[in-house]
């Protein structure tokens, strides 16, 4: 298989930062809104260079929802910024009434996502957002798996008309897609081809998709691993290809196995090539306080997690 070259750990939520720092320079009508974690969701620099289009609401979500909702009516581009916790399920009814049911232009970019915010605790672990959001109509979900593809869908949201929801996370992880490389929304990223196996991994679960592959290649096993980044509009086309060749799927997430990319990727083939799938998520659970790698190993997150389902699931193949 390609070697994947980890270019040096990085928090995609800097790569957010960065790519929104760009846009404050090149387009006008971006604005951005905070409830009260600038230095978290890395908006210092849009902040400092562009204080006219900053909006600090502090700990007033909902509001923040309704302000950006408001602001696209005379042609801004708003992006908001909280926890992926309070970017979703405390704000539920202001982004399904206001945003996704009015289909407004608004870019809802959400920070420490899934496990690996590690610390907080089960009560900022979200593991039901990418759920909550993808059941929205009209809701496009993008969950990015380094520090340079956040900072690339930063970039492309900004060009899409219509809401948006992106997910990325507080720790640092490899960083191994190319610099400055081309974002299409909807479209997967074919990493590694294989012919046993299917391995369909999202966000930071991509990196240890790799790692799997290559210990599986190790093992005589030959794993086709493709990045999923857009989870809604789902690239089907890419899924039902690659399975075709490989006759089953691991699916990998940092999410609730119910409501999650698995839940999607099973629907998909339910519907066009039903074949055996296992999956690797959280098994319906919140989680708890702990180190990001501490919470990714007890909660079945990993590489070897990967190897292992994928065994499985070509033992269950006809």
């Amino acid at each position: 298989m390609k070697k994947y070259t980890n270019t040096g750990n990085k928090d995609t939520r800097s790569g957010f930062g960065a790519g929104l720092t760009e846009l404050g320079q090149k387009n006008e009508n971006v604005v951005a809104l905070c409830a009260d974690l600038i230095g978290s969701l890395k908006m210092d620099d849009f902040k400092k260079n562009h204080p006219e289009r900053f909006f600090q609401i502090g700990i007033a979500e909902a509001n923040m929802i309704g302000i950006a909702a408001g602001m696209t009516i005379g042609g801004k581009i708003p992006f908001t910024g909280t926890f992926a916790n309070f970017s979703t399920g405390r704000v539920f009814d202001q982004i399904r009434q206001s945003v996704a049911y009015s289909d407004k232009n608004v870019k809802i970019c959400a920070s420490h996502a899934g496990l690996t915010l590690g610390e907080d605790g089960a009560t900022h672990q979200t593991l039901e957002d990418i759920g909550l959001m993808k059941m929205l109509p009209g809701m496009t979900v993008i969950n990015t798996c380094d520090y340079n593809q956040t900072k690339a869908a930063t970039l492309a949201i900004a060009d899409y008309v219509g809401p948006v929801y992106l997910r990325f996370g507080r720790p640092s992880v490899p960083n191994f897609t190319p610099e400055n490389g081309e974002f299409v929304i909807g479209k997967a990223v074919l990493l590694n081809e294989g012919t046993d196996v299917t391995i369909i991994a999202t966000g930071h679960l991509v990196w240890e998709a790799l790692e799997a592959a290559e210990a599986l290649e190790a093992k005589g096993i030959s794993a086709e691993v493709i990045n999923i980044h857009t989870i809604k509009p789902l690239d089907e086309e890419a899924i039902l290809k690659s399975v075709a060749k490989t006759g089953c799927v691991v699916t990998a997430e940092e999410h609730n196995m119910l409501g999650g990319l698995g839940e999607s990727v099973a629907r998909t083939l339910s519907t066009n090539n039903p074949i055996p799938q296992e999956f690797v998520a959280v098994k319906d659970s919140f989680g708890e306080s702990g180190t990001p790698d501490e919470l990714m190993e007890k909660y079945g997150l990993t590489d070897k997690d990967i190897v292992a389902a994928a065994e499985k699931v070509i033992a269950r193949k006809k």
